[in-house]
């Protein structure tokens, strides 16, 4: 019996190990298919770099040019590894940053071996030291100035590196000139291909990406708010959610990518500001981006607290929250198509419409307060039985607990105080966690109390809605967007940037995004 169960199990990992290797392939396959079929553009990034190597390999291969440069070619092969970027702005930052921090380098340290052959031989080396000492020291004081650090810390690394290379060279080599024209001149070759391949073949623009992502998230917030309203007064909808993992939950994705999108934003404004004018739209108020985005992420936090109130364990009975669903829809609807309205002005590059915030918006919410104040006595909680009376209302602790949504056990709150009383501090610690929530169910809340912080947040999230539009006009009045053109009377624009995304795949722009700016490196 024992050998047959073992001979049984042996053959089940046998089996799934086949399968393993049979599925393999595709497994591969699709891996390395992915990232193409989501970004078309990270291909042709890829044979942008392999065709740079290439180019600055022949300063290996081809003869006169290496007896022009020598092993300093290799120089050449780490400058395009390093700063080749995906987008043109990015190149352009750590090309340019690379060659001004080489040029500051090498004439810095012509100067100090200049000095350092006037003097002795020990004091020639006690010169160069303190020369380390001090340009190491100033250079990395610098780079915690914040405008360094964000725009010319890459450049400053390889300022101090360069310096550092060539003046402590400069001691064992007799002919450093000839060392740093050659280093300087490979890295020069480098940083050229690496503009023109940027630049010329198939550019890749920071500006498109950082206008692009900003229409993205608005639309991601337009689909976030109209879903978690419609999810909060839908069951079946709720049911379906919690089968879901956190990461699949729409209402997730949609405000993600928005409060995920700091660092992102004010990397791409960096490397756009850098970018030259290549259209009649590239030179836009990068930082404004930057600003509408801080405004968004505020907006999504509200959205956040408004998500919570689908996950909370106290919840308002369905009944009650049918009373209010209809002016909620309809307000989130509104919102919805506010966001998405907004999203399409600035993809366009247009003003916004002056019916932005239609009559429907406000309709929606005098409705939302009638509905809300037509309901006093459910709102004031079960005990203002005397609401309208001039009797004084009967004390919260002093009438049954009458909270029909909550399970409520004073039993047990009275069981805890008693184990407290005989134990004394020693349980405060392991009993505390459970004291809030039998303090909560031994109280007489109002049953639409759960429903009166999403009605809140929902009229919070109105009032954030003001806020963006006011960026947005900022934005279109300082980058000179359109006027404002009815619909009935529009003309297409040929040169306006539309932003497509396939059915399943908008949750996915922002990850391209992130996984498309450039790495941080030193070399």
């Amino acid at each position: 019996m024992w050998y047959n169960n073992c001979e049984e199990k042996a053959r089940m990992k046998v089996k799934g190990l086949m399968g393993k290797m049979k599925r393999l392939p595709g497994n591969t396959w699709g891996t390395l298919w992915n990232p193409g079929r989501e970004d078309p553009r990270r291909l042709i990034h890829a044979l942008k770099v392999g065709l740079s190597l290439t180019l600055v390999s022949l300063l290996y291969l081809i003869e006169p040019l290496y007896k022009t440069v020598g092993q300093n070619a290799v120089w050449a092969v780490m400058t395009v590894v390093v700063v080749l970027e995906f987008t043109a702005g990015a190149t352009l930052c750590k090309g340019l940053n690379r060659g001004l921090g080489t040029l500051l380098a090498g004439s810095l340290a012509f100067g100090i071996e200049y000095v350092a052959q006037e003097s002795g031989h020990v004091f020639r080396a006690m010169f160069i030291g303190g020369a380390v000492f001090l340009i190491g020291f100033a250079s990395t004081y610098i780079r915690f100035i914040p405008y360094i650090k964000k725009n010319y810390d890459y450049g400053v690394v390889i300022f101090l590196l360069t310096f550092n290379l060539i003046t402590v060279s400069s001691y064992r080599v007799d002919n450093v000139l000839k060392l740093a024209h050659q280093r300087s001149l490979t890295i020069a070759m480098g940083c050229g291909i690496c503009l023109l391949m940027c630049l010329l073949f198939f550019p890749n623009w920071s500006g498109e990406d950082l206008h692009n992502n900003t229409v993205f998230k608005l639309q991601g917030l337009a689909k976030s708010i109209q879903a978690c309203v419609n999810e909060y007064f839908n069951e079946d909808e709720k049911e379906e959610r919690q089968d879901k993992s956190l990461s699949e939950d729409p209402i997730y994705k949609g405000y993600k990518s928005v409060l995920d999108s700091k660092s992102i934003d004010e990397t791409l404004a960096v490397h756009a500001s850098w970018e030259p004018r290549h259209s009649r739209h590239c030179r836009f108020p990068w930082q404004q981006y930057v600003k509408l985005g801080d405004t968004l992420r505020h907006f999504g936090y509200t959205l956040v607290a408004l998500h919570g109130c689908l996950q909370t364990e106290i919840q308002t009975p369905k009944s009650i929250r049918a009373m209010f669903k209809d002016p909620c829809t309809r307000l989130a609807a509104e919102v919805s198509q506010a966001l998405s309205d907004l999203a399409d002005s600035i993809r366009r590059r247009r003003h916004l419409s002056p019916g932005i915030l239609s009559d429907h918006l406000h309709q929606s919410l005098h409705d939302l307060n009638v509905a809300i104040k037509s309901q006093p006595k459910l709102f004031l909680g079960p005990f203002n039985k005397s609401f309208g009376s001039n009797k004084k209302p009967t004390a919260p602790h002093s009438g049954p607990l009458l909270l029909s949504s909550v399970k409520t056990d004073t039993s047990a709150l009275m069981e805890w105080r008693n184990r407290r009383a005989v134990s004394g501090e020693g349980c405060k610690t392991t009993l505390r966690p459970t004291l809030s929530k039998m303090s909560i169910t031994s109280l007489e809340f109002s049953e639409a109390l759960p429903f009166a912080a999403f009605a809140s947040l929902l009229v919070e999230a109105v009032a954030r809605l003001d806020l963006i539009i006011e960026e947005v006009e900022d934005l279109a009045r300082v980058a000179n967007f359109k006027e404002y053109v009815p619909p009935a009377l529009e003309v297409d624009d040929p040169e306006k940037i539309v932003v497509t995304c396939e059915k399943g795949k908008e949750d996915k722009r922002a990850m391209q995004i992130e996984s498309n700016l450039p790495s941080h490196g030193t070399e």
